[in-house]
């Protein structure tokens, strides 16, 4: 534990089901309780789900609740794919359990809605509404900055009274963009203007203009950063792409960024719309994720019937006569192939991987499958820091703007309300935990010049804690202390690093200019072949596990279309639209078809 290297290693809006299945028969039970039982469902129709990610578990719980019997086969020998925690090798004792480590740290904005729903169906002993009451709420955002430049404190608490319906208008709108803009930057009064304008064109936009338009325009081209301060290229450009979807801002789609991030996450988060519950705008969890959510969800599904097959590498979608026939599987360590058969399949494997899977004649039979080629995946990848003295730095995220490896990171004890760290964990010397992850991966650090990917781990642990204390160590305060350091753990997907060919079996899908064009939906030409995954075409449509989650929905409904199935369609929640702006979206629908700019656009 105390040696540093010893860690390495379409809308669809009928009643959401809410009866808890466990205990009720498995699959028996569930025909029995859950109302409008198939009959088809109950002949228990088999379903091959590949992948034990989110958006495999989701569909899983999905099809399951509707009779179906269920296998899933995942690579790993764990279930919950990036989602989920993992232990660090040799580290507990005394009766504690091992430090906990991850892929990088979870977080639940709270503009999700469908993945909370799944949540609230998973049971969890002392909870009402399942691991859903696992969410707690962080109350801040810390935009650390170097040099000596003044912190960002950006509050995260919804307001206290919301807008009422028709408040919302441009003007009032603006108001509150610059009111934002003011409280948590220091940015030129015209250009903290001109952006809360850009965001304006982008609001009343009609979605043809965002299709069309702003799917094809840069964010950093719709900000027109180019023109601007050093701060407003760093706080509005790279601060809201690459630090927080692994995306440069040079070439993100301004339809996500802007849709999204700015929309969905930030400004109707913090006007109280569209939000899950009491949510306010970030939710992390009381515990590591798999004690928290992934291993009670998987104990859930087995109690519904689920099988699960681990240590699976999916080789290949075998297809023949408009049909996908079986699927030729191994022992992920080797071994002879088989192949398993079902009634239908679900692939729910990251795009990185499915795609590899889809022979000439699958893909001939859907040409969205080959455009899933052109969809473009990059590193985003975290390092956990186990330290000595609680260091909660601030109630939420932090941002660290000016780190040329854009390093975003949180203090996660303070969260973990049911768990006292020293005393669960390890071997009692840590009693926190900060978890911190690397969004760019080839740009030069400040230790050593070099890129991420060019560093050996002990190298990237270095330069990580390094760029952490230059944001949260300036203007003559000690935040980070290095004897407050006792390890460090890193994703084991990374592989490779200080050779010649590094390797990260578990990067993140990025959303670069025309993304859109090339995500497929969840039905495909096949008819018993549907996709799930963060790469498919939803609502979000943002690498997130909601969209996991929402993409999984969408994949049991058409398989229920498809099997003809008289069972319940899941319920699909998508983006808030404040019903204020729907006249000026449709004025804009009007001026895009004569070819005219957006109402609000004047250069």
């Amino acid at each position: 534990m105390t040696k540093e290297n010893a860690q390495q290693p379409q809308q669809n809006t009928g009643p959401t089901r809410r009866t808890f299945l466990a205990g009720a028969g498995g699959v028996a039970g569930a025909l029995a309780l859950r109302p409008g039982g198939s009959a088809r469902a109950a002949a228990r129709k088999h379903v091959a789900v590949l992948g034990g990610g989110v958006s495999g578990l989701s569909a899983a719980q999905e099809l399951a609740e509707r009779g179906y019997a269920v296998t899933v086969y995942e690579y790993y020998d764990v279930l919950g794919g990036k989602a989920r925690s993992m232990d660090v090798p040799n580290t507990g004792s005394g009766g504690r359990r091992a430090l906990p480590g991850e892929h990088g740290f979870r977080f639940f904005p709270g503009f999700y809605r469908n993945l909370p729903d799944t949540m609230r169906r998973i049971p969890f002993p002392g909870n009402a509404n399942g691991v859903h009451d696992n969410l707690r709420n962080g109350t801040e955002e810390l935009f650390a900055r170097s040099s000596g430049r003044p912190d960002l404190h950006f509050p995260l608490r919804r307001v206290t009274t919301p807008p009422a319906p028709g408040d919302i208008t441009p003007s009032w709108l603006r108001d509150q963009i610059l009111s934002v803009l003011d409280l948590g930057t220091h940015l030129p009064a015209h250009e903290a203007a001109y952006f809360a304008d850009r965001l304006l064109v982008h609001l009343t936009s009609c979605d043809a203009r965002r299709e069309d338009q702003w799917e094809k325009t840069s964010w950093w081209e719709f900000i027109r950063a180019e023109e601007m301060s050093a701060e407003y290229q760093t706080v509005l450009g790279i601060g809201q792409t690459r630090n927080l979807v692994a995306t440069r801002a040079e070439v993100a789609s301004t339809r996500t960024v802007g849709r999204v991030i700015i929309e969905a996450l930030i400004l109707w988060g913090l006007l109280g719309r569209g939000l899950d519950g009491d949510a306010d705008i970030d939710r992390v969890l009381n515990a590591p994720t798999s004690e928290a959510w992934i291993d009670p969800w998987a104990a859930h599904l087995r109690s519904l019937g689920v099988e699960f097959v681990l240590g699976t590498e999916v080789r290949e979608v075998g297809y023949a006569g408009g049909r996908v026939t079986g699927v030729r599987v191994a022992a992920r360590d080797g071994g002879d192939e088989r192949t398993v058969t079902a009634d239908h399949y679900v692939s729910a494997m990251p795009v990185e991987h499915a795609r590899r899977t889809w022979g000439a004649a699958l893909r001939a039979a859907d040409p969205q499958l080959a455009r899933c080629d052109a969809l473009k995946t990059d590193w985003m990848t975290g390092v956990q820091f186990y330290l000595r003295t609680p260091t909660p730095v601030v109630h939420g995220h932090i941002n660290c703007l000016d780190s040329p490896w854009s390093v975003t990171g949180i203090g996660q004890a303070q969260f973990w309300d049911v768990r006292d760290f020293s005393r669960d964990y390890g071997d009692g010397q840590a009693r926190d935990c900060l978890s911190a992850i690397i969004s760019e991966w080839d740009k030069p650090g400040i230790l050593y010049g070099k890129t991420a990917r060019e560093c050996t781990k002990e190298e990237i642990v270095a330069e990580l804690w390094a760029q952490l204390k230059d944001g949260l160590n300036d203007s003559g305060k000690t935040t980070l202390r290095d004897e407050d350091r006792l390890g460090w753990f890193m994703d084991p997907a990374v592989t490779g690093l200080g050779g010649p060919d590094p390797q990260n079996r578990e990067p993140l899908l990025i959303h670069p200019t025309g993304t859109l064009y090339n995500r497929p939906s969840a039905r495909t030409a096949v008819p018993n072949f549907f996709l799930a995954g963060d790469y498919v075409r939803t609502d979000v449509d943002l690498a997130t596990m909601e969209g996991a989650n929402e993409s999984a929905r969408r994949a049991v409904n058409a398989l229920l279309d498809a099997d003809g199935a008289d069972a319940e369609r899941c319920r699909i929640w998508e983006l808030y639209r404040p019903p204020e702006l729907e006249p000026l979206k449709r004025v804009d629908e009007v001026r895009h078809r004569l070819g005219l700019p957006n109402t609000f656009d004047v250069g």
